[in-house]
């Protein structure tokens, strides 16, 4: 495949590996592309695994519809549902980072039969994320958030600075120069720097009292389905997790996702799934994918093989 259409969106996507390999879904954060996993992809094809990895919302040109509330959870668990079902496969190897890791945690909760397993990076579980704004300072790591939902102004100023900003944020030069260029293009609602923002938007307007929404559930939410699904409801909900091999990675360096909210993302996980949850501490920042590559690979491919061995009992 080199494309999915869902939605009356186009999505972008490499596939690569044996077409009957266990599908790895990969899904990307904000600034990234799907050029985040190059490295990791060939470590995963070379043990047999097929490795999709598409431009999420907002990223792939085909798929930037210009509304913000077009880009709540809810909406994007659809697109990796369509994802899934693309691949002709039962159940998929699930890898999340940054925002791609919100909307997998999403995604375990509400479609857990089509998972063999759950790898998410950088990103804590939207429960721990809740409690952790009210009683772990995650505030502090966060408060660029409201500032990147705000209309216009961070997408107008991510396209004339987008290269001295992604230099300061830690990543790799070579994704720099890729993705300043990406986002340097032309503006507007549906362009590349907006799309990216609107996660933001999104997540910040679901937080907000809606006219007609009342008190009960927003259509198609649920109680934890990510970091914007969790405001949907309006109120927070203990996770249910999925019994299926959840691997959690935060790098201690990070400065997006504090201690505290890692550390009860652990205890979550680990309170519900037992010998099934794995918490991974590294020295290390936010880019997993890009910096880490050969770690990410390892820890995936121990996912797949945990899923067999899950399988097999």
């Amino acid at each position: 495949m080199r494309y999915v259409s869902h939605d009356g969106l186009t999505f972008d996507l490499d596939d690569d590996g044996p077409e009957d390999g266990e599908v790895v879904l990969l899904l990307h954060g904000w600034p990234q592309d799907r050029t985040a996993w190059a490295k990791m992809t060939p470590q995963l094809t070379a043990q047999g695994l097929r490795v999709i990895a598409p431009d999420l919302r907002g990223t792939s040109p085909g798929a930037r519809p210009p509304h913000y509330r077009d880009y709540e959870m809810r909406h994007l668990v659809g697109d990796a549902l369509a994802l899934v079902d693309a691949t002709g496969a039962e159940r998929v190897h699930l890898v999340g980072h940054d925002w791609g890791g919100a909307l997998a945690w999403a995604f375990a909760e509400r479609h857990p039969q089509r998972l063999s397993s759950l790898t998410v990076l950088s990103t804590a579980h939207p429960a721990a994320m809740l409690w952790a704004f009210r009683h772990g300072g995650q505030w502090k790591h966060s408060w660029y958030m409201v500032v990147f939902a705000l209309p216009k102004v961070p997408a107008a100023l991510l396209r004339r600075f987008a290269r001295p900003l992604l230099t300061r944020l830690g990543l790799p030069r070579d994704q720099v120069a890729h993705h300043a260029q990406r986002l340097s293009g032309p503006g507007g609602p549906s362009g590349a720097a907006q799309g990216g923002l609107n996660w933001y938007r999104a997540m910040i307007g679901s937080m907000l009292p809606r006219p007609g929404r009342g008190r009960g559930r927003a259509k198609g939410g649920t109680a934890t389905a990510g970091a914007a699904g969790s405001a949907e409801t309006g109120r927070p909900a203990g996770p249910r997790l999925a019994q299926v091999p959840t691997a959690y990675v935060w790098g201690s360096k990070d400065p997006a996702f504090g201690r505290p909210v890692a550390e009860r993302t652990r205890d979550l996980l680990q309170r519900g799934l037992g010998s099934l949850a794995t918490y991974v501490e590294m020295r290390a920042a936010h880019w997993l994918p890009e910096r880490h590559a050969d770690e990410m690979s390892d820890l995936v491919l121990a996912q797949v093989r945990a899923a067999r061995e899950q399988d097999v009992a």
